[in-house]
C-alpha cells in the first residue's frame, strides 16, 4: 500500500521546518548545557581535590624503608570513606600498574592507570583533567594525584577517584541538582514561547504571500484576465520580497489584461477586416459575374453597342477587384515588414505638383477644386519619394471622394523646426467621434457611404509613415470635414 505524502502549504512546511529546527537547537543547548555543568561540576571538585592525595600521603603511612606498603591503602581508605563516601584511594607503581587498593571483591576492572592524565595533573595542568577509573572499563574520572618517594627515589602514586561508585550510584538514582533542573526547565519553556513567537511570526510574514495566492488563483480561474487593481508598492528602498512580488505581480497582471484587450480587440478588428473586405469583394464580383452571364446567355440578342456596354461595365469591375486585391497584397508586405524605405532628398512641392495633375480629372469631374498652400522657401525632404507619393495618393483619393460638389480639397505645407508639416483636408462631411479612435486599426466606412477600400488606404498611409518614424493624425476642425496631418524630416536634419 502506497503512503499518500502530506500535502502542505508553504507557510506549514516553514513551520514545521522551523519547529523541528528550534526543537534541535533546543536539545543541542540543552545537551550542551548538561555537559557544561559536568564539566563545571567535574573542575569544582577536582579544584577543590586538587592537594587531597598530597595530604594523604604526607599525613598517613603509605612508604617506609622498603618502599610502598599496599596493606596501609585498606586501613586509609576505610578512614576516608567515613569522611567522603564518594572518594577512591589507589597506590600505583612507577608504571602506573595498581599495587594496592580497598575495592570489594570483583569491582575491580583495571590492573593499571595511564599515568599521561597523572603527569599532566602533577605539572599543574588545565582543570577538569580525566583519568581512568580501575572500576569501569572505559569511564574516565576527575581524580587526585601526588608522587610518592622514598630514600630520595621515586616509588610512585597516590591516585585518589573524586567521583567513586558511591557518587555514581547516587546520581543514577535521577539526583540531581536544583540548579540544573531549574536550568531545564527555563530552556524548555523559553523554547516553547520561541516555538510560539516563531509560529506566530511565519504566520504574520506569510500573510502577504497567502494573499498573493488567493489573488493568483482568481486570477487563472477567471474565464477573462482583467487588469489588477494596484497592490501596495513597496516604499522606495524597501527590499520586503515578497512586497516586491506583489508589486511585479500587479504590473504583470495589468500588462496582460491591457494585452488580452489588444488581443480581444485585434481578432475583432480581424474579424471586421474579414468582413469588409468580403463586402468590397463580393459587390464588384457579383456584377462582374452578373454581366458576363448575361453576355454569356444573350449573345445572339444583343446588339454591337450593349454587348460593349455590358463588357465595359464587366472590365470596370475586374479593375476594381484588381485594385482591391493590389491594396491588399500591398498592406500585407507593409504590416509583415517585407518594404524597407529607400531614403533620397527631393522636394516636396515637385512631388505635389505631379500628384495634383494625376488628380485633376477626378476633381474636375466631381466638382471639386483642387488648392495647394506652400511656404515661401520649400526646403528638400529626406524620405522615399514612392512611398510618400502613395500617401498623398491616398490621402487626396479619400479626400475627393468624400468631398461634394462645390467643395474643395487642400495641401498646406509648413516649415518647423527639422521637419515639414503637411496636412491634407477637405469640405466633406467629415467622421464622427467614434471612429477616430479606430481610424488608423482596420478599415472603416461611413454609414450609408459606397466602400470603396478607403480604410485599407488610410491603413497603408499610417504603416508608411511608421516606417519613416511618423504619425499621422486626424485632425477635427470646425466647420471643416477632416483634416490629416503628417511630418517629414528636412533634409540633412538627421546628420
Amino acid at each position: 500500500m502506497k503512503i499518500r505524502a502530506l500535502k502542505l502549504t508553504l507557510s506549514q512546511r516553514l513551520s514545521l521546518a522551523f519547529s523541528i529546527l528550534l526543537l534541535a537547537c533546543c536539545g543541542m543547548s540543552a545537551w550542551l548545557q548538561i555537559r557544561a555543568n559536568v564539566m563545571h561540576e567535574m573542575e569544582v571538585v577536582q579544584g577543590l581535590s586538587r592537594d587531597l592525595a598530597k595530604s594523604i600521603a604526607l599525613d598517613t603511612q603509605v612508604t617506609g624503608e622498603e618502599g610502598l606498603q599496599p596493606d596501609a591503602v585498606r586501613r586509609l581508605f576505610d578512614q576516608l570513606m567515613v569522611v567522603n563516601p564518594s572518594v577512591e584511594v589507589y597506590l600505583l607503581d612507577p608504571a602506573g600498574r595498581i599495587i594496592g587498593h580497598a575495592a570489594p571483591l570483583g569491582h575491580l576492572k583495571r590492573g593499571k592507570v595511564e599515568l599521561a592524565p597523572v603527569l599532566r595533573f602533577l605539572n599543574g595542568g588545565m582543570l577538569p583533567i580525566l583519568g581512568d577509573d580501575p572500576r569501569s572499563d572505559s569511564r574516565r574520572k576527575v581524580f587526585s594525584a601526588a608522587a610518592l618517594h622514598a630514600n630520595g627515589r621515586d616509588v610512585g602514586y597516590i591516585y585518589v577517584v573524586l567521583q567513586g561508585e558511591a557518587h555514581d550510584q547516587l546520581a543514577a538514582r535521577g539526583v540531581v541538582s536544583s540548579v540544573l533542573r531549574t536550568t531545564l526547565w527555563s530552556m524548555a519553556l523559553v523554547a516553547l514561547l520561541g516555538l510560539l513567537a516563531g509560529l506566530i511570526a511565519f504566520r504574520l510574514i506569510t500573510r502577504p504571500l497567502r494573499r498573493l495566492t488567493v489573488t493568483m488563483q482568481h486570477f487563472d480561474t477567471r474565464a477573462e484576465p482583467i487588469v489588477m487593481p494596484a497592490l501596495q508598492s513597496p516604499v522606495g528602498g524597501q527590499r520586503d520580497e515578497i512586497a516586491i512580488l506583489e508589486s511585479s505581480f500587479s504590473q504583470m497582471a495589468g500588462r496582460i489584461g491591457e494585452q488580452w484587450q489588444e488581443l480581444k480587440q485585434l481578432d475583432i478588428d480581424r474579424r471586421e477586416l474579414v468582413a469588409n473586405i468580403s463586402h468590397d469583394l463580393r459587390t464588384p464580383l457579383g456584377s462582374l459575374h452578373g454581366y458576363l452571364e448575361t453576355l454569356s446567355a444573350k449573345d445572339d440578342t444583343l446588339d454591337a453597342a450593349e454587348r460593349q456596354r455590358y463588357l465595359g461595365i464587366a472590365l470596370a469591375q475586374s479593375r476594381k477587384v484588381g485594385k482591391l486585391a493590389q491594396t491588399l497584397f500591398e498592406l500585407a508586405r507593409l504590416e509583415h515588414g517585407f518594404v524597407e524605405p529607400a531614403m533620397e532628398e527631393f522636394l516636396f512641392s515637385d512631388l505635389l505638383q505631379d500628384v495634383f495633375q494625376k488628380f485633376e480629372l477626378q476633381a474636375e469631374n466631381k466638382g471639386v477644386e483642387l488648392r495647394a498652400q506652400l511656404s515661401a522657401s520649400a526646403p528638400l525632404v529626406t524620405a522615399d519619394l514612392g512611398m510618400i507619393e502613395r500617401v498623398l495618393t491616398n490621402l487626396l483619393d479619400n479626400a475627393i471622394r468624400h468631398t461634394p460638389a462645390g467643395g474643395n480639397v487642400e495641401v498646406s505645407v509648413a516649415r518647423l523646426a527639422d521637419s515639414v508639416q503637411i496636412t491634407v483636408s477637405d469640405t466633406g462631411p467629415g467622421l464622427p467621434p467614434e471612429l477616430m479612435d479606430k481610424l488608423f486599426r482596420r478599415p472603416f466606412a461611413l454609414t450609408g457611404e459606397r466602400r470603396d477600400g478607403g480604410g485599407l488606404g488610410l491603413l497603408i498611409v499610417h504603416r508608411i509613415l511608421q516606417l519613416h518614424h511618423s504619425q499621422i493624425v486626424l485632425r477635427a476642425d470646425a466647420g471643416r470635414g477632416a483634416s490629416f496631418s503628417f511630418g517629414l524630416t528636412v533634409a540633412g536634419a538627421d546628420k
